[in-house]
């Protein structure tokens, strides 16, 4: 088979740590994502009966240990915060996230976990790096 375009040049670039890692003042990793039930800003979900009940506002999920280190049981409001500023929160503990990561949506404007996570630019793509930040989690 040949390319349209020719023969295309593929590449894979070497792997590069996040912008933003975890140090003594933010311990913890914080991934953000989607959950099944929402789309993005909830604009048309957030409407829609029954999906509420599903998942209606925001949460952080712990991991068992680190919640436990840090006197946070499930469903405890919880204040998280990065170097852009923080938010509260409920607590979702469990296994589900690896000792030292955690894990928000980012639909819920009752704790958009976007406001707290970095825009810095990947040097290739030049795609922002949105999806992962340092933070630190507190009992509110």
């Amino acid at each position: 088979r040949e390319f349209a375009q020719g023969v295309g040049a593929f590449s894979t670039p070497d792997y590069r740590p996040s912008a933003e890692l975890p140090d003594e003042e933010y311990p913890l990793a914080m991934m953000t994502g989607r959950v099944l039930a929402q789309y993005n800003a909830c604009a048309m979900t957030g409407r829609t009966e029954g999906l509420g009940a599903l998942s209606g506002s925001s949460f952080i999920e712990l991991n068992d240990a680190d919640a436990a280190a840090l006197g946070i049981a499930d469903g405890d409001r919880v204040r998280v915060t990065s170097r852009r500023g923080s938010l509260e929160t409920t607590a979702h503990v469990s296994d589900k996230t690896n000792p030292g990561q955690t894990w928000m949506p980012f639909h819920f404007q009752d704790g958009n976990s976007n406001w707290l996570t970095i825009a810095a630019l990947d040097p290739v793509s030049k795609a922002p790096e949105y999806k992962v930040c340092a933070v630190r989690v507190e009992k509110a």
